[in-house]
């Protein structure tokens, strides 16, 4: 069975990726060496199946550094609600596996989105259900209705941030329309 052909502008995000990784496992970036991962990471892309990086073909830096500012005071103050939970409750706190629902159905968003979750310490995600783009995220100190809800909500929220960074029109404009209503 053939696969059908993919694009190099669709393929190209993958090759460069690759290159990178490759240089940075080798701690070496000299053009020899870069070279020679872009051998390898064309040999890699024709001979495995590697699905396409779908990318909306937009990337907004404005929306990217205060993005990744509120990312890094989140894992901050994070950071302090987790070694607190820890020091003062102890194995008395609740924790709860919660499934959120996200907008987007691009494998790059729901990666990120996930990645940037499980970044932040106090969640985890265990589980994607990519069919219904639905993240699975196991969270500390969840005991109530309410807790569950500011959760999904700031999960939506992050997705909604880099849907703003790297999301198709349609996505922005979906993400615009629901925070005006």
């Amino acid at each position: 069975m053939s696969r059908r052909r993919i694009s190099l502008r669709q393929e190209l995000p993958l090759l460069v990726w690759l290159v990178i990784v490759w240089g940075a496992l080798w701690q070496d970036f000299s053009p020899g060496n870069l070279l020679f991962g872009t051998l390898l990471a064309v040999a890699v892309a024709r001979l495995f199946y590697l699905p396409p990086v779908e990318l909306s073909g937009r990337f907004n830096i404005l929306y990217a550094v205060p993005f990744a500012l509120v990312f890094l005071a989140k894992v901050v103050v994070a950071s302090a609600q987790v070694l607190y939970l820890a020091v003062m409750r102890g194995p008395q706190v609740k924790n709860a596996v919660v499934a959120v629902t996200l907008r987007s159905h691009q494998d790059l968003l729901v990666t990120a989105t996930g990645h940037v979750i499980s970044l932040i310490p106090g969640s985890l995600v265990v589980e994607v259900d990519r069919s219904t783009s639905t993240l699975y995220l196991h969270a500390l100190n969840i005991s109530s209705a309410e807790d569950v809800d500011n959760l999904r909500a700031e999960v939506r929220s992050i997705e909604a941030g880099l849907i703003r960074i790297m999301g198709t029109r349609e996505e922005v404009d979906a993400v615009r329309t629901e925070a005006a209503a």
